[in-house]
């Protein structure tokens, strides 16, 4: 849930590239390139195999060295529930684009001061941005409605097989067995 915390620079990075040169296209278009560039690879993911969410950039966990709260988390994951809120905050983020484009050119005179005014590049990036922005919504979205489990209805769920969540999930990087290492304290009592 924390890269929600990145959410806000991504979509200023989306805002200064929409400022990017002078617009050649009719809004729509201009506004359909970024979106689709932005929503689409994301949304198809979570909708058809949602993104594993025990994995950080490049480096993923064994689905093997799962404990099973972590495969009852993903069975939480690849929900209806989810579906639902994948596309509901893709569609908000979408009014986002509407109104970063629609303030552009407010920051146009600040984007020519650093970088290069070709408007095709300047979509490009701002369409990278924006998937960026989109996966630091859907992912922490997702993981919202495990946090929001009450234990009971946590400690019925059945855990997720390794089968399943190989096959119904996308899981992005080289596979360890663990991400972070274990950390070992020592205490001494005083006598």
């Amino acid at each position: 849930v924390a890269g929600l915390a990145t959410l806000p620079i991504f979509l200023l990075l989306c805002l200064l590239f929409l400022a990017v040169g002078e617009p050649q296209l009719p809004m729509w278009l201009e506004l359909l390139l970024v979106a689709a560039i932005g929503v689409l690879p994301l949304l198809w993911m979570q909708l058809r195999r949602p993104f594993y969410i025990f994995a950080i950039v490049g480096v993923a966990l064994k689905p093997e060295n799962l404990t099973d709260k972590q495969r009852k988390i993903l069975c939480l994951i690849n929900t209806k529930v989810n579906r639902v809120l994948a596309l509901v905050s893709s569609v908000l983020l979408i009014a986002v684009l509407w109104q970063l484009y629609q303030v552009s050119p407010l920051v146009a005179n600040f984007a020519k001061t650093f970088l290069p005014q070709w408007r095709g590049l300047g979509l490009l990036l701002a369409g990278l941005a924006f998937l960026a922005s989109n996966l630091f919504l859907q992912i922490p979205v997702s993981v919202a409605r495990v946090l929001v489990t009450k234990e009971t209805e946590f400690a019925a769920i059945e855990p997720l097989s390794l089968e399943k969540i190989k096959q119904n999930f996308t899981i992005l990087g080289v596979r360890v067995n663990k991400i972070l290492p274990q950390s070992t304290v020592e205490v001494k009592a005083e006598d």
